[in-house]
């Protein structure tokens, strides 16, 4: 089983064989696991991400909501990213500090949220940046999209786009040099 790739595996698995799941998960355990812990720099907390990723993955694939796209490691650092992002969003709503006899939470706590305006404001201008990704050339804009908010490497962009890295790499430069010009010429404030 080891010599099948990860789509012929997820069939088998699809189709009843639960052994082809433990080939996937091994296969790409350590690099699930080190993409999470990177974002949350915890281990219990990176560990509690990667069961619930792999939870949500079984479920996915038993419930046939996986579409076979030939990158089922891409679909699963998605999947784990946002978990990590729901996890941070959650966190953010809600704190839990403990008060103890060396520190009074309230005489440190920072009760300074971001103000309306400065959300406003930061919203606005990330639009106006989104606005000019049209302006660029489709190759540079699709890198600067997959990279940005896709959060690939540039290794997995250089897979996707069917290229090499350093191409990827040149998309990159050039698109942020073309975002830098049409920033200067419009006028935007960041």
């Amino acid at each position: 089983m080891q010599l099948l790739s990860d789509n012929q595996l997820v069939q088998l698995y699809v189709n009843g064989n639960d052994a082809c799941f433990e080939v996937l998960l091994k296969r790409h355990q350590k690099r699930v696991f080190t993409a999470i812990f990177m974002l949350v720099k915890d281990e219990e907390l990176a560990n509690d991400l990667f069961q619930d990723t792999f939870i949500k993955v079984i479920d996915s694939l038993r419930t046939k909501k996986y579409a076979e796209s030939g990158k089922f490691i891409l679909w699963v650092l998605q999947i784990a990213r946002n978990l990590c992002m729901d996890h941070f969003r959650s966190n953010k709503k809600m704190r839990i500090l403990h008060s103890t006899e060396e520190r009074d939470i309230f005489a440190r706590l920072d009760l300074k949220e971001s103000s309306n305006e400065s959300i406003l404001i930061q919203h606005q201008t990330l639009e106006q940046i989104k606005g000019l990704l049209h302006y660029l050339p489709a190759d540079q804009k699709e890198v600067v999209l997959m990279r940005l908010y896709g959060n690939l490497s540039f290794e997995e962009i250089a897979t996707l786009t069917e290229s090499n890295i350093n191409t990827c790499l040149g998309r990159m430069r050039y698109a942020l040099k073309n975002l830098r010009k049409q920033i200067e010429e419009k006028k935007i404030s960041l």
